[in-house]
């Protein structure tokens, strides 16, 4: 536990990556799969998750980000997008995967399934969306605890307009929309941000027990 801390304290939101540094394809794997067995609310993972290569796309979403150069400077980036409208289709490909995989009849699980379609389905849409937006920071927090893992920098970002990501990569058309980016990669030397000490609050602050 002591090294999970010690790389928490390591760990920063990088500001200036080296572009002449890059994840190794089995480090990235790790990274994929720490995503992958993230939580998420009844397992249902409703979100998908972009891995933009194509460096003429990278320069367009820079545009998209207001210029940030960590887009076209890190070695990955990954885009975390919910799913829009969640409903019916998601629950029943969600329980067939839970039959497949644990070899148990759909109709045992019948009662469950019915009871996740009435929780999920009687949602105002808008509520829905909201809420499959927040399951992608889960998995964003997955990847940024592996990546300090691994002392591969990853620098989660909010700032950009998601209606241009997702015109940019045709998102709409596949029912997704860009909730989250995470810039992976390695520190450039010349970033300042990684001396600044940490600044968190106390745990007299933070921390109320009852």
């Amino acid at each position: 536990m002591n090294t999970f801390i010690n790389n928490q304290n390591w760990r920063y939101a990088t500001k200036k990556f080296d572009a002449t540094k890059k994840i190794s394809t089995e480090d990235l794997d790790t990274l994929k799969e720490a995503i992958r067995l993230s939580t998420s609310s009844y397992g249902l993972q409703p979100y998908k998750v972009i891995i933009v290569e194509n460096p003429e796309l990278r320069v367009q979403l820079q545009q998209a980000a207001w210029g940030q150069s960590q887009l076209v400077d890190a070695s990955h980036l990954m885009i975390f997008a919910n799913e829009i409208n969640f409903g019916e289709v998601g629950i029943d490909n969600y329980f067939k995967n839970v039959s497949e995989t644990r070899d148990v009849p759909l109709e045992n699980m019948k009662g469950y399934h019915d009871f996740v379609k009435s929780v999920i389905t009687t949602l105002p849409e808008e509520v829905r969306n909201n809420w499959t937006s927040k399951q992608t920071y889960l998995a964003l927090g997955n990847l940024l605890n592996a990546a300090a893992e691994l002392r591969i920098d990853v620098t989660p970002m909010e700032g950009f307009e998601p209606a241009k990501v997702n015109e940019i990569l045709g998102l709409e058309q596949l029912g997704l929309n860009a909730s989250v980016m995470a810039t992976i990669g390695y520190r450039h030397d010349e970033d300042a941000t990684q001396h600044h000490k940490k600044i968190r609050k106390s745990n007299n602050e933070l921390f109320i027990t009852l």
